[in-house]
């Protein structure tokens, strides 16, 4: 399923996907959890959409480019992976682990900050949520970054 895309090999294809919504899920996130800081809490309702769907779509993304990956270097290398392959291959589970953990934080970050009809989001929950979802976002940032970099080493070598 994850190997070819109209004979075209499949992890080119999908690893972009990830490559623009793991890390647009990032930075909206951060957006979310800063917002408050720069007073402008007032703002967040508008970006609730787009982080709802990016926490959705980023971890479906990276477990495609994961899976095509895996797919490809099948095909390519028939379990005789060269070492920078080995090495790129070896952080697609951490980035798949952190990238659930953001999308997770980031549903329970809108979630918590949503208009109750009780009174007021719950301050020492959207802190502590705010905190762990950032914390997600910087190591996914740094893993998405990295991952890229050992795939174009790969690649092109250098």
């Amino acid at each position: 399923m994850f190997d070819q895309i109209f004979g075209l090999p499949a992890h080119p294809l999908i690893v972009h996907v990830a490559v623009v919504l793991t890390p647009l899920l990032a930075v909206l996130v951060i957006a979310y959890a800063a917002l408050p800081l720069l007073r402008l809490s007032r703002l967040r309702h508008r970006l609730d959409w787009a982080v709802v769907l990016s926490a959705l779509a980023a971890p479906v993304a990276v477990f495609a480019a994961r899976e095509s990956g895996e797919a490809f270097g099948d095909r390519l290398f028939q379990g005789n992976m060269p070492a920078p392959v080995v090495e790129h291959e070896s952080l697609a589970g951490p980035l798949t682990l952190l990238t659930v953990g953001l999308a997770v934080a980031a549903l329970l970050l809108v979630r918590f900050t949503r208009p109750r009809p009780d009174g007021p989001a719950a301050g020492p929950a959207v802190v502590a949520v705010s905190a762990v979802a950032v914390v997600f976002a910087l190591a996914v940032g740094y893993y998405v970054v990295r991952l890229g970099h050992s795939g174009a080493t790969a690649v092109w070598g250098g």
